[in-house]
């Protein structure tokens, strides 16, 4: 092999990747008699596999996190010029591109004031974890240091934000976790916890979050952790009131509030730059990651107000009073770089405007969906980030087999189109159809989706 591919013949690929990649997410097995999936090129909405076969991308690369679509060549150009100019220093000293990005991302941030640059959702997240221990040390003589985390939320994948995970499937063999790390109940009103709806529903979600506070002993808990739309857990939107109910209750026992924003950040929910936005709440912390810069250059922030960032410089005579913290890839230029151009395009080609007006289609055609197929029983999401929760029976809301869901999206990738589901996160609830296309999503493409998925849930379920 001379390092040169012709355009027909990328059998050394599938070979080099069955020998040596290690997939996310993926049993492997197969591969001994099967070839694995390879993503060869893609551009705008779709993408095209090793076999030559196109798909139209509805999950925004696998994971909710190409926004603005495939082979954007001003992302690729901005990052290109930057790497010349200067690819990386550690972040205990500034950048061009990072002091505009922050500058740029604080500005659809009102209230925040600080961006801490790191690599991964994951790593963001725990950036906020170690703030809420330090100020426990500094400040309440280490016992307010637990964070509170709801059921069914999912922070991230090393050990500290698995311990915050409300996934059992997901955690499972990879415990014991990091102590003080207290689960609330969740508030998803499909499922009900009481027998209350609307109002009501969110008031008898946040009261259950206040007992678990005074259980563990307000003067305990430094923070609360939430996603704004649970993702993998369900695709959950909050019950209306749910969130100005939180925001009451943190301020009364001194809880900081962290959102995490890495599926909903940076316009994934339509009309407003992070979905915590559509609420009205005021957050301490806010993280993000996927759609930052689209995929096309490794970044995530942890971003705060200025409330937390004055907490470690107020004493310089204290050698420990500062955040003694450091990412090294979060002092790589081409992050910010690509964030920069990719919050351009969302601004000049009014994506957010788009995301609204294509979720709101996406919605009411799963909910037509519905009407001819019963496995359907709740539609649910915000912008482009919808899900569709299959069961057995509408009457108990008997969840679908899992093994059925994932058939669903299986037909539906062999009609071309690549759909997600939750998957190995609740017990017994892996049973929801996912959807994140990207925020340039057309109408036909929107149409094109629905309607693939309702040719599977055909082929499955008759």
């Amino acid at each position: 092999m001379d390092g040169n591919l012709s355009a027909n013949d990328i059998s050394h690929i599938v070979d080099a990747d069955r020998a040596h990649v290690w997939h996310h997410l993926t049993q492997h097995k197969p591969f001994e008699t099967g070839e694995p999936r390879i993503i060869i090129e893609g551009k705008g909405m779709r993408v095209w596999d090793q076999k030559g076969k196109e798909y139209l991308d509805a999950v925004s690369g696998g994971v909710w996190t190409v926004n603005v679509g495939y082979g954007r060549e001003s992302i690729a150009n901005a990052v290109r010029d930057q790497l010349i100019k200067l690819p990386y220093f550690a972040g205990s000293a500034g950048s061009v591109p990072g002091a505009l990005f922050a500058e740029k991302l604080i500005s659809k941030m009102p209230g925040m004031s600080r961006v801490y640059q790191t690599n991964s959702g994951s790593e963001a997240n725990e950036k906020a974890f170690k703030m809420v221990r330090q100020i426990s040390h500094k400040r309440y003589g280490c016992k307010k240091y637990k964070i509170l985390y709801r059921e069914r939320d999912y922070h991230g994948s090393t050990l500290a934000t698995m311990s915050a995970g409300g996934q059992d499937e997901r955690n499972a063999q990879y415990g014991p976790f990091a102590p003080g790390f207290v689960r609330v109940p969740h508030c998803m009103e499909y499922r009900a916890q009481w027998d209350l709806t609307g109002e009501a529903y969110a008031a008898a979600s946040v009261k259950a979050i206040e007992e678990v506070i005074l259980a563990e002993g307000a003067d305990t808990i430094g923070a609360l952790c939430l996603e704004p739309v649970t993702a993998g857990g369900g695709v959950i939107p909050a019950p209306e009131g749910y969130w100005p109910l939180i925001g009451e209750l943190c301020r009364k026992y001194d809880i900081l509030l962290h959102i995490d924003e890495v599926v909903c950040g940076v316009g994934r929910t339509g009309t407003e730059w992070f979905g915590y936005q559509h609420y009205g709440v005021e957050p301490d912390f806010v993280t993000m990651a996927k759609g930052v810069a689209s995929g096309y250059a490794a970044i995530a922030c942890c971003v705060t107000n200025e409330r937390v960032f004055e907490m470690f410089k107020d004493d310089t005579t204290d050698p420990l009073n500062y955040f003694r913290d450091i990412s090294t890839f979060g002092g790589c230029t081409a992050g910010p770089a690509a964030a920069l151009e990719c919050f351009r395009i969302i601004e000049d080609e009014n994506l957010l405007e788009n995301t609204t007006k294509m979720g709101a289609r996406m919605v009411a055609n799963l909910w037509e969906l519905a009407e001819h197929h019963k496995v359907i029983g709740d539609v649910r999401g915000l912008g482009l980030f919808c899900g569709a929760e299959l069961v057995s029976d509408r009457a108990t809301k008997e969840p679908m087999d899992e093994k059925l869901v994932a058939q669903v999206v299986a037909e539906c990738g062999a009609m071309g189109v690549i759909i997600g589901a939750t998957n190995r996160s609740i017990p017994g609830f892996n049973n929801t159809l996912c959807f994140s296309p990207a925020l340039i999503s057309t109408e036909d493409d929107i149409d094109q989706i629905c309607e693939t998925v309702g040719k599977a849930l055909g082929k499955v379920f008759g």
